[in-house]
């Protein structure tokens, strides 16, 4: 029988330690991807707190200036990947009424791509709002040196005595067996 562990994020590490004095950055050897990985994957886990934290100021900043193009563009984002999926689902049917209804697909086609246009301006702002942050989460990652503190919190992650988010998040894309190393 499985022992199931309860999900706790890990404390917000202190600013000294995450960005300061004793924080101490390098960049990686990129000859050595597997070492760059494992940097990047535990530097995830030990510092996911600090990360989610700095994520959503960042986006809470992009919604206070921009607020309607934010959401406009979280809103067309979100829709054209349900459309996508939808289409992909659906190729079949979506080929015999283009065939059938050839004036109807182009209005389609040329009206679509206007709507697009007019909210480019928001879809910039929400990939801006999100890429970036993920941007400076990775950079931050690849760049900072590991700890003892942060090596032995990953190993207790690894042997699965603590469970976290980012643990969890890193065991669905199949990281879990890169992180300690």
């Amino acid at each position: 029988m499985q022992q199931m562990y309860r999900v706790q994020p890990p404390p917000l590490r202190t600013l000294d330690d995450f960005l300061l004095s004793s924080a101490r950055f390098a960049v990686p050897d990129v000859r050595n991807l597997d070492r760059w990985n494992n940097r990047i994957i535990n530097n995830l886990l030990y510092y996911q707190s600090n990360y989610f934290l700095s994520v959503l100021v960042f986006l809470i900043l992009v919604g206070y200036f921009q607020p309607l193009q934010l959401f406009v563009g979280a809103m067309v984002v979100t829709l054209l990947f349900l459309g996508f999926v939808w289409v992909a689902e659906n190729r079949a049917p979506i080929r015999r009424f283009r065939r059938n209804h050839p004036s109807i697909t182009v209005f389609g086609i040329l009206f679509t791509g206007y709507l697009f246009m007019s909210v480019l301006g928001g879809v910039a702002v929400f990939l801006f709002g999100v890429a970036f942050p993920i941007l400076m989460v990775l950079v931050h990652a690849s760049l900072r040196l590991r700890s003892l503190k942060n090596k032995m919190e990953n190993r207790l992650e690894i042997i699965g005595l603590k469970r976290t988010p980012m643990g969890l998040l890193l065991e669905a894309l199949g990281q879990e067996q890169e992180a300690g190393s």
